[in-house]
């Protein structure tokens, strides 16, 4: 569909291109130099010791939680309103997911209470998701873990360049997960990043990223070694030159783009209170400088989604959905996982959740269309879902 105001966009030009080129031109294309760079100006952009660029985020999710210790008999609380993989991640390493809620209307992210409810003598770690962007609690989070013993892993997808006490996302808990995918904050296609500032996990998650083998192709390309040692059950989750060299461009364009997102965040605020006082946009005044993944909002307790996305559509105004919690999809509840029929919050919220448009590149004029979209597509779904009665009424005189 032609999209008069699409969900999001990639800011890509001449200097990805450039960058593309120069890898093909090297004719070395797998992991290797360039990837190197990357991971070294990643590592100083977000204040981490180390960063491992890996080939998507949930290979970082999965790596992290193996690295971690996770196996079977083991717990990590997480939340349900995340992405499926950040779920997926905790089962392929043989561990249990168990779903805590989240805070409340404004604040989508883990309610801390609600973590410690969830800890168990089989726990073993907390993954936490900072949910569009916006921090969980970390000060809180890390409190608790360090008095049951737990590990933290951040699930940084949608938090790339985003600070709490003036310390990267990513960077509280002992590993950090970040996400390159088309529509993050910058992206190479497919990618993703692992920090941590741990010396001993840095070492085994750079062997589990590559077969568990003691060399890479690129250390023997340069003379350094001329056979390897296997030494773990490792992956191939090696990335590529040329996905690196989009992510170091990305990189740099990134602190701008994301002073964009937060100034088209404000303005759709500000639109939101003024022209649809009935809608509530969540993490108002949150603590912290939000990298603005993911502008949601709250539709009104029982108004009709789909209508109201439809009625968007109708309109040229892409909008979406984050997230469908992971514990009632069909391959989820079949599992019948610890805390899944205690989600009153999430249950609540996640129903009510449209996201709109929001990218660096979107112009102020087309915020103040969507807005106007909104306030109209909300009057038209609300009538809408009055005429059902009356409709289902007359069927059945008819009858």
């Amino acid at each position: 569909m032609n999209w008069r105001v699409p969900l999001s966009d990639v800011d890509f030009g001449a200097e990805e291109e450039e960058a593309v080129r120069q890898v093909v031109k090297s004719r070395w294309l797998t992991m290797g130099a360039v990837t190197q760079e990357f991971e070294r100006e990643f590592a100083a952009y977000v204040g981490a010791r180390h960063a491992i660029a890996v080939t998507n985020a949930t290979a970082a999710l999965h790596l992290a939680c193996v690295a971690a210790g996770l196996g079977a008999g083991d717990e990590a609380v997480l939340p349900a309103l995340t992405f499926v993989a950040t779920a997926n991640a905790v089962r392929y390493a043989g561990a249990v997911p168990v779903f805590a809620d989240i805070a409340g209307e404004n604040d989508l992210n883990l309610s801390v209470q609600a973590v410690e409810a969830c800890i168990t003598p089989r726990t073993r770690a907390i993954v936490v998701m900072h949910y569009g962007g916006y921090a969980c609690d970390m000060p809180a989070i890390l409190a608790l873990a360090e008095r049951h013993g737990l590990i933290v892993i951040e699930d940084a997808a949608h938090a790339i360049g985003s600070e709490l006490d003036g310390r990267m996302l990513g960077t509280w808990g002992s590993i950090g997960c970040y996400s390159f995918f088309s529509n993050k904050n910058m992206t190479s296609g497919e990618g993703g990043m692992l920090v941590t500032n741990d010396d001993r996990l840095a070492e085994r998650l750079r062997l589990l990223r590559s077969h568990g083998m003691t060399s890479l192709t690129w250390d023997r390309h340069k003379g350094h070694a001329w056979s390897y040692d296997v030494v773990d059950l490792g992956y191939n989750y090696r990335i590529d030159e040329i996905r690196s060299a989009l992510g170091r461009v990305q990189l740099r364009k990134l602190p701008r783009n994301n002073q964009l997102r937060r100034e088209k965040t404000a303005l759709y605020r500000r639109l939101l209170a003024e022209c649809c006082p009935a809608v509530s946009v969540p993490f108002d005044g949150h603590e912290g400088v939000s990298a603005c993944h993911l502008l949601p909002i709250l539709l009104p307790a029982g108004a009709p989604r789909e209508a109201f996305m439809e009625a968007m559509k109708a309109q040229g105004v892409q909008t979406s959905i984050h997230y469908p919690p992971v514990h009632r999809f069909s391959g989820y509840r079949r599992l019948n996982l610890p805390g899944a029929s205690n989600l009153p919050q999430t249950e609540a919220l996640a129903a009510r959740e449209v996201t709109l448009p929001l990218y660096p590149a979107l112009p102020d004029d087309a915020i103040r269309f969507v807005v106007e979209a909104v306030q109209t597509s909300l009057a038209g779904a609300a009538q809408a879902a009055r005429n059902v009665p009356k409709i289902s009424r007359n069927l059945r005189d008819d009858a």
